[in-house]
């Protein structure tokens, strides 16, 4: 089952290549090499051409590339992965072949058409990148159980959120559960109570919670390589008028995002769907970050929700709609859930309440 999943995707980056009247691809970004050919590990390119599907590495990996790789032919030296392609005559003249710019250094791309002067060489952007965007049922599979750990972390640790524990004891918590129930977390987790709060990023410090605070808490698991991503806002002790007219407009707005993510619908009519209600009720200043952002083999993917996205959503597409309100010297809040894109909406995989929780 898993060879097919392979061969499938192969089959489609050639299709795609012939589309745009190039013979093959050299892959060299390590996301990319394991969405197309299972390989894990840290150093690895590989080469399609009409003459075939190449894997080069070292000897580190011998084993692992023998278990791992999928459907195509592997070389092991421990020269260059170019000298490899150019002693082993991989690489015929007069091939017209796709490279990943955006991965290779000036000093990289110097020595590719050194080594190989009679290659056409195509820079290219986004074409893997672009199929991985799509996710097949087993990718699904591992975010569907990477998001149930995030959401049961979550829960197992929400009684430390109180007077008493500091932001990074909750992080090293949740850091800690994730490694036990699944491959480990997704990203380093930020909880940032009260002002902490206002910095969309924050790192979690030392400051204990306390009463009237607001807790970020943006913290996900990885399972298989895939990630989760998910953030809620309780607040502590009691919630003021103010805690509630803030929640209440990021919960109306990531409903309103929610609603309008289906097949077909613009990325940039999303993100306005959050964003426009914000500043509706006078908020807008203050959300200062995109509406959310595919998911897969690495935390932030294609397609992306932000005003100035040109995407457009498609079914199977994996995304997060998180948006926020952020404000200096008192607080944020940000509400996000991980979403599979279908013909006729969405179905959010978060099982998390979102309604405003009050700790006691």
């Amino acid at each position: 089952m898993t060879e097919k999943i392979y061969e499938k995707r192969q089959k489609t980056l050639k299709n795609v290549l012939a589309d745009q009247d190039l013979d093959g691809i050299l892959i060299t970004n390590l996301t990319n090499i394991r969405y197309i050919s299972g390989f894990t590990g840290s150093a690895a390119s590989c080469l399609i051409t009409p003459g075939g599907q190449y894997f080069i590495t070292d000897g580190r990996y011998i084993e692992q590339s023998k278990a791992q790789v999928k459907g195509f032919k592997r070389y092991i030296d421990m020269d260059s992965h170019l000298s490899i392609i150019k002693k082993n005559n991989l690489n015929p003249d007069g091939l017209k072949l796709a490279f990943e710019g955006e991965n290779v250094t000036f000093s990289q791309y110097e020595n590719m058409t050194s080594i190989f002067p009679e290659i056409f060489w195509e820079n290219t952007s986004m074409i893997l990148e672009d199929l991985a965007a799509v996710k097949d049922k087993m990718e699904i599979d591992a975010i569907r159980t990477a998001v149930e750990v995030t959401d049961q972390v979550y829960e197992e640790t929400l009684s430390m959120v109180r007077p008493g524990y500091t932001e990074k004891q909750v992080a090293n918590a949740m850091v800690t559960k994730y490694r036990e129930y699944a491959e480990g977390e997704a990203y380093s987790p930020i909880v940032a109570t009260g002002p902490n709060g206002a910095l969309p990023h924050a790192i979690p410090t030392d400051r204990e919670f306390k009463k009237g605070d607001f807790i970020v808490i943006d913290a996900a698991a990885k399972y298989a390589g895939y990630h989760a991503d998910m953030t809620r806002t309780p607040v502590i002790g009691h919630a003021t008028e103010k805690h509630h007219e803030i929640y209440g407009i990021v919960k109306e707005a990531q409903q309103r995002g929610c609603d309008t993510a289906k097949a077909g619908v613009p990325c940039k009519v999303v993100d306005s769907a959050t964003r426009d209600y914000i500043k509706e009720m006078g908020y807008g200043e203050y959300y200062t970050h995109g509406t959310g952002h595919g998911l897969g083999l690495e935390i932030h993917t294609s397609p992306r929700f932000s005003p100035q996205s040109e995407d457009v959503l498609s079914v199977n597409n994996v995304m997060t709609i998180e948006p926020g309100i952020y404000l200096a010297g008192w607080g944020g809040v940000r509400i996000e859930d991980d979403v599979i894109i279908n013909e006729d909406g969405c179905e959010i995989l978060n099982n998390t309440t979102k309604e405003l929780v009050v700790l006691d």
